[in-house]
């Protein structure tokens, strides 16, 4: 027991690293858990578990910093709320076959634009906060609060690139935003996890701690390399979320 806490315990702490710093952490955690036997429930509520207590640090240190913009998460916060209520309630009612494969699809599409188009996110140009731009973020954040709750995978590489793309920003601070919102998805999926409880403490613990010192430590790290660390980041996390759910649907 105490090996597999040890080898859960290092999983945790490399998935909280790359999460603060481009999302995708779940693609090393979640097997992490699953590796220890316990159930896929289980599994999935003891991982939100553990990855909300390191969103929360890396939120903090993003914060601590000056790259997260309360002007814009005011809007956008209520919204991803509302979205990953409804889709942690929805969870259960729709079959997730076809998600899986637009998943994919959008995984690849955001993966390709991200490396031929070589500007992209390597420089702050936010300048106003328009309404168009505000509308278009509370829809991303409603989708992906939605997406977080229901599904999960890559949300925080498209809260990423959303950002990006909709309010100019470099992915330094887009990865600072964006782990705002994937902190109150994930707050707000864990309560379900807690009301049905569907969380291992013995596991969950152990790996909060790691999760929390690896996410520190990853955020301090985009936040001193920048851009020209994240990006190369991104993308690979994005395609390999993108082959993993794929050999998911082939397998």
């Amino acid at each position: 027991m105490i090996i597999e806490i040890t080898l859960l315990c290092i999983a945790a702490f490399l998935a909280a690293f790359v999460d603060s710093i481009a999302g995708g952490g779940g693609l090393i955690s979640l097997p992490a858990f699953l590796m220890t036997g316990i159930s896929p429930h289980m599994a999935l509520g003891t991982n939100k578990f553990s990855s909300t207590c390191a969103s929360f640090t890396s939120s903090i240190k993003f914060a601590q910093s000056g790259k997260v913009d309360s002007k814009i998460l005011k809007f956008l916060v209520p919204f991803t709320l509302a979205g990953a209520v409804i889709g942690t309630h929805t969870m259960l009612n729709i079959n997730t076959e076809y998600l899986n494969t637009i998943v994919v699809v959008l995984l690849l599409l955001v993966s390709t634009y991200s490396i031929f188009s070589k500007n992209i996110g390597m420089e702050n140009k936010f300048k106003a906060l328009k309404k168009k731009s505000v509308f278009w973020g509370i829809l991303l954040a409603f989708s992906l609060g939605f997406y977080d709750g229901f599904f999960g995978p890559g949300t925080g590489s498209f809260l990423i690139f959303g950002l990006i793309y909709i309010f100019n920003f470099d992915f330094v601070r887009a990865g600072g935003n964006s782990k705002i919102l994937n902190f109150t998805s994930n707050i707000t999926s864990l309560s379900i996890f807690l009301i049905n409880g569907q969380i291992d403490y013995r596991l969950g613990i152990p790996a909060a701690i790691s999760m929390i010192i690896g996410s520190r430590l990853g955020a301090s790290t985009a936040i001193l390399k920048g851009s020209k660390l994240i990006k190369p980041i991104f993308i690979t996390i994005s395609l390999c979320l993108a082959v993993k759910i794929f050999y998911g649907i082939i397998k």
